[in-house]
Order: structure tokens, then sequence, then C-alpha cells
């Protein structure tokens, strides 16, 4: 059915295109002649978006309506397969968009993403409520069985009919209409979520006009604000913001408590001053509307919904995963604090050790019991070895090589290109690295695509995948210099990234798609091997001599391994369990007041004082803005995966075993969206995972 609305606004916006005809075509709309096809991004203006999407959902509603309105009885060909390939068009160039909303984002489009939510909602429940079109969906599902399909066609249907009742095809007018309100709520609210934290985090400087504000910095964390200050137009300052490579150090070194408070407090306040960025209200309207929506499917609540469709199946087993984890990890917390505690006293200190200074006496203590100094190692850890370390841990395991390209279109200065080549020297994808932090770019760091594997005329089409960072700059002194939390970044994005080049599959909808507490097993199990001795070798070098680290270091990291790993999994888990009492809401019981709901959460499971949730409701992007709702839990649980995996490398005495890799290529990255997860895993296993490898990593047994 066409939405008169989304009709109209075609219409004026065609007039206005043939207006302009002459003087210039759209280029999202064209033919990409580009090496690989690859976005033309310094042909794209802001102001070609939004026409764009509004002529490719006018184009995919042609294809939707030959679908739904075919005369001939329902087959696979022409209905699922015809769906499955359908919308190419607009998926080119939404990837475009909302790639660049999040990585390059500026004023215009955040107008524009404003504009274009609330229709690409109504456009997409109009495809997924459209009545015609799912009895032909249905129709092919109930005969499944008898009509031949191989395993793969009767998988891709079941998805496909499972997509269209969780959408709610088999509600009834009312209350379709009704969810197609609640989607396009749930679509603007997470928006401007999203632009509200990348608001506040912006708007944050510390700025320092005196020497004695620096004590205690190391000299390239001193250049560095130095640098930020010189960007900022501030001569003989130096400028702290909330980016993690510029607050984390401070943290950390800085002997002033009273700024170390400031700028703590400042990031833990995000979203929650009362202002025009404040979030607090964002978040109750969303965790009723989740809880409505939920109910008018058929679940109980939100987490029920989301969950069902994962590994864990059931709110009940991550929850008894979670306080598991919860219960091992809250006592190594409280003695991490008590040694602090004691350091306070012994210096001298009158006062309770607070959140803020967690960062600066973790690293007393790390170079008192384990005499390493990050400082110390950061010289072997330049952004450069660790990107080919990473390079070459992916070519040891799979035989793929990475050359760098500078004749692709890049959509900022700072990115770069690789071409991507399998063993045999075949093309396999592009990648894109983007590192450092801007103020266009929201925090973090995340893997996506521009354009995702598949198959079209019998030929593999190529993915486009991008990985965005925010790791420290180099200075007018040092190239970038990452500390072991940022390389382990890298590695981690990297893991996602072959995920996405080594997807294989005929149908968009299997192809490398697999459960949320699975897909974090390809970034995870690659950080095992930034930290093996082994590829330390082959990767850490000092940026200036070139020696390898010494085997004093590697010693050094290997022991302090399980430090503070009390807080990092007491700091994690809280958010995670913080994120499911929001989702485990009924919708009865969804009228909340967010810091009243997440104080009384943390204090139910007896989070202490000195620790906060790693994130607090109003900056926690992953979900209410990142798709993770309801499943910031899945990181620790595909943890217990990837522990597990690692561990058979280990075993078999080489982790570089190219069979295992073969088999763990094959099964959960390739091939993975052909079966259940757990299924995928166990053939490459052999087993299924143990909880063993996780406790011991993190010192928890």
């Amino acid at each position: 059915m066409k939405n008169n609305f989304i009709m109209i606004c075609v219409m004026l916006l065609t007039i206005v295109a043939c207006k302009n005809e002459k003087q210039r075509t759209n280029p999202l709309l064209a033919k990409w002649d580009t090496p690989f096809e690859v976005p033309p991004f310094d042909r794209i203006d802001t102001s070609d978006y939004f026409p764009a999407m509004m002529e490719s959902i006018r184009q995919h509603e042609v294809e939707i309506e030959a679908i739904a309105e075919n005369n001939s009885a329902p087959t696979f060909e022409n209905t699922i397969l015809a769906f499955d390939t359908s919308g190419k068009l607009l998926t080119r160039i939404t990837n475009v968009f909302f790639n660049l909303l999040e990585a390059n984002t500026n004023d215009q489009m955040q107008k524009i993403a404003e504009k274009i939510s609330p229709i690409l909602s109504e456009y997409q429940d109009n495809i997924y409520m459209n009545p015609k079109l799912f009895d032909r969906i249905k129709a092919v599902y109930d005969e499944r069985q008898q009509m031949g399909l191989d395993d793969q066609q009767k998988r891709v249907t079941e998805k496909y009919y499972n997509d269209f009742v969780r959408s709610g095809a088999s509600l009834d007018s009312t209350h379709q209409t009704r969810l197609k309100e609640i989607n396009q709520e749930l679509s603007l609210l997470s928006l401007k979520y999203g632009n509200n934290v990348l608001a506040e985090t912006n708007n944050f400087k510390l700025i320092i006009d005196n020497k004695e504000g620096i004590e205690g910095l190391p000299q390239e964390v001193i250049d560095a604000a130095a640098e930020a200050a010189k960007v900022a137009g501030l001569k003989d300052k130096w400028v702290f913001t909330l980016a993690k490579p510029s607050m984390i150090p401070f943290l950390q070194y800085s002997e002033r408590r009273d700024l170390r408070e400031k700028i703590y407090r400042a990031y833990f306040m995000r979203g929650d001053n009362n202002n025009e960025y404040d979030n607090k209200k964002i978040i109750a309207d969303m965790v009723k509307l989740r809880a409505e929506k939920a109910e008018l499917l058929g679940y109980d609540n939100w987490a029920s919904y989301v969950i069902a469709e994962n590994m864990a199946k059931t709110p009940i087993a991550v929850d008894e995963f979670l306080m598991n984890l919860w219960n091992a990890a809250l006592p190594v917390a409280k003695n991490e604090a008590s040694q602090m505690q004691a350091i306070i006293h012994k210096e001298g200190g009158n006062f309770e050790l607070e959140p803020w200074d967690w960062w600066y006496y973790a690293e007393k203590i790390c170079r008192e019991k384990y005499n390493i100094d990050e400082n110390e190692i950061k010289p072997y850890f330049s952004l450069q070895n660790v990107r080919q370390g990473m390079f070459d841990v992916a070519n040891k395991l799979y035989g793929i090589t990475l050359s760098r390209r500078t004749d692709l279109p890049m959509y900022h200065k700072d990115v770069e290109a690789y071409e991507v080549k399998d063993a045999d020297g075949s093309h396999l994808g592009i990648l894109y690295l983007d590192y450092y932090p801007r103020a266009e770019k929201r925090v973090g760091a995340w893997c996506t695509e521009f354009r995702s594997a598949g198959w079209e005329n019998g030929q593999r089409v190529s993915p486009v995948v991008s990985i965005v960072y925010n790791i420290t700059p180099s200075t007018a002194s040092t190239p970038s210099l990452l500390n072991w939390d940022e390389t382990t970044t890298l590695f981690h994005e990297f893991g996602h990234a072959l995920h996405a080049l080594f997807a294989e599959g005929k149908y968009r909808r299997t192809a490398g798609i697999v459960p949320r507490d699975f897909v974090e097993l390809p970034s995870q199990i690659m950080e095992n091997w930034a930290q093996e001795p082994e590829v330390l070798k082959i990767y850490a070098k000092h940026y200036q001599t070139g020696e390898i680290i010494p085997n004093t270091l590697v010693q050094k990291i290997e022991k302090s391994g399980q430090f503070n790993q009390g807080f990092e999994t007491v700091e994690y888990l809280a958010a995670a369990i913080l994120d499911m009492k929001y989702h485990e809401l009924a919708s009865q019981n969804a009228n909340i007041e967010p810091n009243t709901f997440e104080k009384k959460s943390m204090d139910e499971i007896g989070l202490i004082k000195e620790i906060i949730p790693r994130y607090r409701s109003t900056y926690f992007q992953h979900i209410f803005s990142g798709g993770y709702s309801a499943g910031y839990y899945v990181y620790i649980w595909a943890e217990v995966l990837d522990a597990d995996a690692f561990d058979a490398f280990v075993k078999s005495g080489d982790v570089f075993n190219k069979e295992l890799a073969s088999k763990f290529r094959n099964y959960c990255l390739a091939h993975v969206g052909e079966d259940d997860a757990m299924t995928q895993y166990v053939k490459f296993r052999g087993q299924q995972p143990s909880i063993g490898p996780l406790l011991k990593r993190r010192g928890l047994k």
C-alpha cells in the first residue's frame, strides 16, 4: 500500500529535481563508477541525501507492489527471493547517510535525519504490515516443507516470516496503527538522544592556564592538550575534553583531585544537566513505549521481545548469567577499593575514595605491584605498528593481505582505505579505517558497512567495510601512541571487519547475520591475539628505534592482565544489569524517573559508591540510540565464547593453527548465518562452550 504523504513528498521533490536536472545529477542515484563501486564521497553534497532517499523509497515501493500484487501462486522465487533482493538502492543510500551521520555529522545532516527518520519508520511499517505481501510470505512459509526447498531456502523463508510477525503483520488494524505511532516516536527519540550526548560531549572543555594544573601528567599528554588548545584558538593553555584519549590519561595522572572530579563529573553528568540536551524525559518515554510495543506484539516486556531472537532465549537466562558473574566480581572490586583507600590514608589523605579517584590510584597500584608504567609500554604501540600487527595476525590465520589504496574517495582526510585480498589473491573487499576523535564524530568505536557481502547474478558482491575509532592522535613531537585499551580496541573492531569481509551466503537475510549475543565473538576473539607474547614480538616495536618489545615488558603485561578486573567487570555488569532492569518492566510499571530508577537498581545489587555503571542512563547510547537495548549483556556472553574458542588454539600448541582458523572462518564467520548460532559454534569447537576460560582470564576463580 502506498503512503499518500510519502508520495506527495516524492512528487514535490521530483518537480524541484526537474528544474535542477540540467545543472547536476544526484550522485547517490547514479551508477557509481568509482573503483570497486565504493561511495563517491567526493561528489556527494549534503543536500543530495533527502531527495535520493525519497526517490529510492518510491522505487522500492514499486518493487514491493509488484510482489504483493503478483497474480501467480506464491513461490520462493517470486515472493521470498524477490523480497530479499528488493530495496537495494535505498539500502545503498541509507548506509552512506547514517554511517556518516555517526562518523562525520553536521547540523544539516542532523536535521535531515530528524526529517527522514519518521518517514523511513512509516515506510518500513507499511511494508511489514502489508496484508497482501504478508499473505504471500505466509503461504510460502506454510508450504515450505512441500515445496522442495533446500535448507537455506527454508531458513530464509522462516526468518522473513518471523520478521513480519515480530513487526506486527498479524495484528488487527487498530493495533497496527498504534504500533506505527510507537515506531515513529521511538525513531525520533533515539535520534534526539544521540544528538544530545554528542552535544554534551562537545560542549565541555577543561581549560588549564597554569603549570600547576598539569602536574603529574606525562609529557605526551601535556603535548596533546597543548595541541587541543591550539586548535581551539587558545594560546599558552592546555585543553582536555571528554573524549577518552584526553580524559582517561588526565584521570590516571593528574595530581589535582579537584580537576579530576571536574572532568569526570562532566563526563558522567552528560544528558543529566536539566538543559536543552537533557535525556531523562527521552529515556522515560522510550522505556514506556518499548514496553507498550512488546505488549502489543504478545511479549511480557521489551527484554522478552528482544532476547527471544538471541542465544540466551529468555531474560531469566540472562539475569542468572549476569548475577553469577556479579557475585564473583563484586568482592574483587571491593578488595581493590580497600587497597586504594589504604594508599590514600598512607599518603595522609583525609578523604574517601570516589569514582574520579579510581584511575589515579589504580595507576599507582599497577606501578607498585607490577612495576609497570603505561607510558613505558606506549612507545611500543604506535598506531602504525599495531595496525600492521592486526593485519599480520589475519594473514597468518587466514592468508589474507591488506594493501593501502590512495585512489579511493574518502569522507574525511584522516580516513585510510585498504583493499583486502584472499589467500588466492582474489579481491575480498574494501576496508576504511577512521582513527581520531573529532567534534563531528560520536564517541566510542564501531564497525559498519557501506555495502554488505552478497550475491548478484551468480557472482559475489564484495563488501565495503568501515571501522571508526576514537584513539589518541599524534602530536607535534610523537606519532599516535596507543595505550593498552586502545590497542585491544583496534584488534576488536578489526574482528568485526573480518566477519563482514568473510560473510558468505546467497540471501541478504541470512548472510553473516547472527543473534546479538553472538555478534561480539568475532571481535572479542581477536583481542586474544593482541596480547599473546608470540604476537607481541611481531608488532610491538619501539616507534623510534624499531626495537622489539623486551621480554621484561611482555612479562609485565602478562602479569598485569588480571589487574583491576574487579573494577572493569563490575562497572560493565552494572550497566548490563541496568539495561535489563529498564527493559524487564511491564507496560503498567514503565512510568519511571530515570535517576531514581537507576539508583534503586544499583542499590538492589549492592554496587559500591566508588564505582558507577560504565554508562549511566543519560549517556547509555548502546541501549537508547545504538541498537543494544536489552542487549548490552552480549559482550560478556560472547566473552564466554571467545575465551573458550581461543582456548582451543592455545591447547593445540599453535595460536596460528590454520586448521582451526579455517574452521572458525567457515562456521563462525563466513557461513554462521546458515544455521543456529550455537550449532555453528559447536561445529567449530566440537563441544559446548565452557565458562571456565573466562573466569580464569578475569581472575574470578
